[in-house]
């Protein structure tokens, strides 16, 4: 389905970004696992990869960073002579109250979560607009749609991402790019793993499905907006949560 295309995978070395970048290997693309501070487990994620007869790399990349960013896109294009699809999965949760929340830890939320989704799009940018074809998806959230109380941070970064998809969408359009957010809801991670027992019960009673999801459940969205079978498919962000926010 993918084969000889290219994907970078931003948090790939756990959870919804190992799950995307395994699932793209799968389907035959060769894939830069980007993480930023487990070597070991991005290069669990390449080995693994690599068990589907793809080439994959693992990059270290703080994706807040502009200049690294930057030197990240030009590495993977060097490394696999080119790139078509752009997942922007990175993301962080410093949680609290707005009356207790730290500015620094807005800030870092908003740095990686957001500001990351608009670096690695600003570095890719030019690449897919000489190519003429290209896939950006960035994994958004529901708390980006409906907002939850003690994440401030994390939902404003979500829903920028969502106006960030939108426009981008808009702007790479005629060039044959296509640009899509993916909303998940509740998936079981490890971030999700650290919520209290109250907290996930009052999840599970609100969720319409009665389960949370899986990593694979957003990475088998990633792989069909990845495909062919989404050209015609711009501008969307769509949920994966169970019917949690319908």
């Amino acid at each position: 389905m993918l084969r000889g295309k290219t994907a970078l995978v931003t948090g790939a070395s756990r959870g919804i970004g190992r799950a995307i970048a395994l699932r793209l290997a799968e389907n035959g693309a060769g894939v830069a696992v980007v993480y930023a501070g487990n070597e070991a487990a991005a290069r669990e994620t390449c080995e693994k990869a690599r068990g589907y007869g793809v080439k994959a790399q693992a990059f270290r990349c703080d994706v807040s960073d502009f200049i690294q960013t930057k030197a990240l896109v030009k590495d993977v294009i060097e490394a696999f002579g080119g790139l078509d699809i752009l997942i922007n999965n990175a993301g962080i949760v410093r949680d609290g109250l707005v009356l207790s929340m730290k500015e620094e830890d807005f800030d870092r939320v908003i740095g990686t979560n957001l500001k990351g989704a608009f670096n690695m799009i600003k570095h890719t940018y030019q690449h897919f607009m000489r190519q003429r074809g290209g896939r950006i998806i960035n994994i958004s959230s529901v708390a980006g749609i409906a907002g939850n109380a003690g994440q401030a941070n994390y939902a404003s970064a979500k829903a920028g991402v969502i106006g960030l998809t939108k426009t981008v969408a808009r702007e790479l359009a005629s060039r044959g790019v296509t640009c899509n957010a993916i909303a998940p809801g509740f998936i079981e991670t490890d971030m999700t793993s650290k919520l209290p027992g109250n907290v996930k019960e009052a999840a599970l009673h609100a969720i319409p499905m009665k389960r949370m999801g899986a990593p694979e459940d957003v990475a088998k969205l990633a792989v069909f907006l990845s495909g062919e079978g989404a050209a015609y498919i711009t501008g969307e962000v769509i949920r994966v949560d169970g019917g949690l926010s319908m």
